[in-house]
């Protein structure tokens, strides 16, 4: 771990966007219920967590439920908006006293209300954390966020608060339910699968990519301190050359 942590401090990522993929497929291979595989994968949320903190890692975004898991069959979605509320009735206190604060980001709105104030409760409960940002995202799609954006400006706007000249990319990112965290440096997917799968839209612009066959359940420290290490050995150019990044890197020095 102090070796991880070393490489990173010179060029870690302050934000890790995480698409946990695979739970169920993780459990089929076992012979078990889907639900099995989401309950495994709590573990590999503890594991990674734990990977961050050490690595000084700022926010830590896990894609928990998309706005299109819900044409999932009734009886899957039923056990994990329970998953769901008893991770949150258990782990609120732990995350407290580990000084991490949580945040959920989608629309609560067609959650149960005893999930909505349960949600509530648990980042009122963490809310001077300070070591991490957990952050859930929960009946969540990156073009719902972009939409929203866009209506919180479009009535501004309507109202005679704003111009349409007014409105920039920093503007438009204040407006989405990201606002005020740093955007994702690194987004890991697990399960095999190569796409984004409507997470972040507007937020990865320039994140790096990283992804790994393991299913999330399997997805622990080795396998996070392994996407850090990666991470740590890319260049970023935002748009500029090779041999711009380098001479900037020779100034830093």
């Amino acid at each position: 771990m102090e070796k991880v942590r070393q490489i990173v401090g010179q060029v870690g990522p302050r934000h890790v966007a995480i698409i946990m993929d695979g739970n169920n497929r993780w459990a089929r291979r076992r012979l078990l219920p889907g639900i099995a595989g989401h309950k495994a994968g709590v573990d590999a949320v503890r594991a990674v967590m734990e990977v961050c903190i050490e690595a000084r890692v700022e926010v830590l975004t896990l894609f928990a439920f998309s706005s299109e898991n819900w044409q999932r069959p009734a009886e899957e979605v039923s056990a994990l908006m329970a998953l769901f509320l008893s991770a949150l009735q258990r782990e609120a206190r732990k995350l407290k006293e580990n000084g991490i604060r949580l945040r959920v980001i989608g629309d609560c709105t067609r959650f149960h209300p005893e999930l909505q104030a349960a949600i509530r409760t648990a980042e009122q409960e963490t809310a001077a954390g300070q070591r991490l940002v957990l952050q859930i995202a929960a009946n969540y799609g990156g073009q719902w966020d972009i939409v929203q954006a866009a209506r919180q400006l479009a009535v501004r706007t309507a109202s005679g608060q704003l111009q349409p000249e007014d409105i920039t990319p920093e503007l438009f990112s204040q407006m989405l339910s990201t606002a005020g965290l740093p955007e994702p440096d690194l987004c890991i997917r697990t399960g095999g699968e190569q796409r984004i799968s409507n997470f972040l839209l507007w937020q990865l612009a320039y994140a790096e990519l990283y992804f790994s066959d393991l299913y999330w359940p399997d997805f622990r420290q080795g396998a996070m301190q392994d996407a850090l290490k990666a991470f740590a050995g890319r260049q970023r150019r935002f748009g500029k050359t090779d041999e711009q990044v380098e001479a900037e890197a020779r100034l830093q020095c």
